[in-house]
């Protein structure tokens, strides 16, 4: 979870953080002591790298929940991080020859930190060495794939990165690149004919019949523009980016969630976050040819009021108000996208081929824009026991951005929407499904929980030294006093763990699903322009730093951070014995406990009857039996990594794996007796927009009524009684 803090403040927004004047008095010493030592360092060094680097470890060492001594074991786990993890992670790059040059330099990144060296030397002879192998191995794919292989040779090539050992030198680099390269085109081949195979099957005359050498031909060419796309990418990374995976390799030794953001992927963090951004209302895709094709125009968006933009143009060109426009022809989408977003109230000018080829330049006033995919939405669940309200919460968004709050979006304040128009349908109770929502805002959840219960505490949280608060709800108004049940799974994070935890606490819903990821601790924007002098301005900006400044707890004292949340009713899982989670990362905080907090609880749920009746259906169901049996198979294809490189071979052993897996189609189709509907006030609402509403109802038709847990849940809500149950409450014992 994530809140912005602002430096210049003596609190965070969500009044958790107090800035002391010692950190203060830190960052702009810091400052200081950089300025005045930046001629001696210059000729060895970028003074902008080295000063943000500082300036970064600085705000860590003072900000930090349990900051780190930055010496040689620092070091060495910084250097284990970048070398092995983030620099070259498929080891198809760098030989072993080069691991061994940068190894000489493992023990010295503390003393480049305290500027005892006044170089990067591990850094800059790394982004040397892989830019030089980046040039070679371009010529090797390019050559290696300009003439077929031998399909009938039998060898073998090992997927799994982690697995893989670095190339002894050059020759042996070059080979696993061919047998990379060779996997690669033999998938193609297989997927093709395997095609052709079932049209055959099916007497299907669409689909056109090749040759064997046609289709290689074909597959060489596919893995050599995908190549030309990957390398083409690779190029494009910039020294300032190199830098910034060097810098959160530094980052990552404080704990998994700790990291550095430049400016711009600070913007899109925000972004993602606040379901919002600023521009025009379009949906792109990139073609096959590189041109730009716009795929939808957003109802209400800019693009539709103007009303110049449609479906199917190309842009070729974008001009920021009445400046020298650019050519996007050759441009990456991602690149071509920051072009044509802006501030609200900005126009840009785009140069479009309309499908009859005339060209038109269209100018567009930006706006605010709606990310639907992140923000809460609802349908009704039948399953010939009670109507049912669900609510879908991808993330816990806020204004990160700090656009106009009366446009802007909070999760807790549309969930509080979502459930009045269900209740205006007459639901007897209500799913939040948190499943595969890693986290967000720390007050909206706390201000989501107070949807559910009267009022009191919500999560405890505790800082650096100690300090520790109770965040409470204070507003007494329940928004739905019905059956509750909560869904979450392995990806379920942070503020989805707080929530989940705290209706856990209370008694006041049935959690279900798979235990949660873990992640117990609170991350905290600051940013690295605060407090610096004028005379530095030339060096701006140099981005924000998320630290770890808090860790939370569990209203009855207990940490989620590695241990996560166990569902009262937990469901089989495909992905059971996979390791995931927060305790499989690097450098993860440690759990531990605090005094609980005092709080009553409600007592309408019957947990153990409703976990054997639960049991009995789970048991009971050939779906559900399938999924131990899948777990198993999943675990033993991942671990099974090496594929065979003959083509024959390698044609039978995922004709073997795709019949293994036919036996899981029923695990997507319709389920009886349960339907998924839109809201009436939705189909309403989205009458004008039929793309939108499409949208909706296909995903309640397509992924909700096909749903297996979704229908399991409705089926332990079924079981509880209805009516006004969230204020029978018991107090706790102290």
């Amino acid at each position: 979870m994530e809140k912005n803090l602002n430096l210049k403040s003596e609190n965070s927004p969500g009044g958790m953080i107090k800035k002391t004047s010692f950190m203060k008095k830190n960052l702009l010493l810091l400052a200081g002591i950089i300025l005045l030592s930046s001629f001696t360092i210059y000729k060895f060094v970028s003074y902008r790298n080295l000063f943000l680097m500082q300036r970064l470890v600085g705000a860590l060492d003072a900000l930090h929940f349990k900051p780190v001594n930055v010496d040689d074991e620092f070091s060495e786990k910084v250097y284990n991080l970048y070398v092995n993890k983030r620099l070259d992670p498929t080891k198809k790059f760098l030989t072993q020859a080069d691991v061994d040059q940068l190894s000489k330099y493992r023990r010295n990144i503390d003393d480049e930190i305290k500027a005892e060296k006044g170089r990067f030397e591990l850094y800059q002879l790394s982004a040397d060495l892989f830019k030089q192998r980046l040039a070679e191995r371009e010529t090797w794919y390019k050559e290696i794939l300009s003439k077929p292989f031998d399909y009938t040779k039998e060898e073998e090539y090992e997927s799994d990165y982690e697995k893989a050992q670095y190339p002894a030198n050059e020759a042996a680099a070059k080979d696993e690149w061919r047998r990379m390269l060779k996997f690669q085109v033999i998938s193609r081949i297989d997927d093709a004919l395997t095609r052709q195979e079932k049209a055959q099957e099916k007497k299907d005359t669409t689909v056109k019949i090749l040759s064997f050498d046609s289709l290689e031909v074909d597959a060489r060419r596919k893995t050599l523009k995908a190549n030309n796309v990957y390398f083409k990418r690779l190029k494009k990374v910039t020294d300032k980016e190199r830098f910034a995976t060097y810098l959160n390799c530094i980052t990552g030794v404080y704990d998994p969630h700790t990291e550095y953001f430049a400016p711009v992927d600070k913007k899109r963090f925000d972004e993602q976050m606040s379901g919002q951004f600023e521009g025009i209302g379009a949906r792109l895709m990139q073609q096959e040819n590189g041109a730009i094709k716009i795929t939808e125009i957003v109802a209400n968006s800019p693009s539709a009021k103007q009303g110049e933009l449609k479906k199917d143009d190309e842009i070729h060109k974008v001009a920021q108000g009445d400046g020298i426009p650019v050519d996007v022809t050759t441009m990456e989408i991602d690149d071509a996208i920051l072009l044509i977003k802006g501030k609200k109230g900005t126009t840009v000018k785009l140069t479009v081929k309309k499908p009859d080829g005339t060209m038109k330049v269209i100018p567009i006033v930006r706006d605010v824009i709606e990310t639907e995919e992140v923000l809460a939405k609802s349908a009704i669940l039948n399953n010939g026991k009670k109507k049912t309200g669900y609510i879908y919460l991808p993330e816990f968004y806020a204004n990160f951005n700090r656009f106009d709050p009366s446009s802007a979006h909070y999760c807790s304040k549309d969930v509080r929407k979502e459930i009045e128009k269900l209740k205006a349908q007459n639901i007897e109770s209500l799913i939040i499904d948190l499943r595969d929502n890693g986290g967000g805002s720390l007050q909206e959840v706390v201000d989501m929980a107070g949807l559910f219960i009267n009022k009191g505490p919500v999560v405890q949280v505790k800082g650096k030294n100690d300090m520790s608060m109770i965040m409470e709800d204070h507003n007494p108004d329940i928004a739905w006093t019905g059956p509750l049940a909560i869904m979450v799974n392995r990806n379920s994070a942070s503020a989805s763990e707080i929530l989940a935890a705290a209706m856990q606490d209370y008694k006041r819903a049935v959690i279900v699903g798979t235990p949660s990821y873990g992640k117990g601790t609170v991350q905290s924007f600051a940013d690295l322009d605060q407090g610096l002098i004028p005379q530095l301005d030339t060096i701006k900006p140099l981005g924000q730093v998320k630290i770890t400044m808090q860790k939370f707890y569990r209203i009855n004292g207990g940490a989620t951070q590695l241990k996560g949340v166990t569902p009262d009713v937990i469901y089989p899982d495909p992905y059971a014995l996979f390791d995931s989670g927060e305790k499989d990362t690097d450098f993860p905080l440690e759990w531990d406990t605090i005094t609980r907090a005092i709080y009553s609880h409600y007592s309408y749920i019957d947990y153990d009857k409703v976990k054997k009746s639960s049991d009995t259906r789970v048991k009971n169901n050939a779906t559900f039996k399938l999924i131990d049996t899948e777990a198993k198979e999943l675990k033993a294809k991942r671990d099974d990594t090496k594929y065979s490189l003959a083509l024959d071979k390698y044609r039978a052993e995922q004709k073997e794996w795709r019949e293994t897996t036919k036996k899981y189609e029923n695990l997507r189709k319709d389920i009886k007796d349960f339907t998924a509907e839109v809201l009436l006030s939705d189909i309403t609402r989205l009458a004008d927009d039929t793309t939108k509403l499409g949208r909706q109802t296909r995903w309640a038709k397509n992924t909700l009524s096909k749903d297996f847990y979704l229908s399991e849940t409705a089926n332990i809500l079924g079981d509880l009684k209805s009516g006004d149950v969230a204020t029978n409450i018991k107090t706790n014992p102290k």
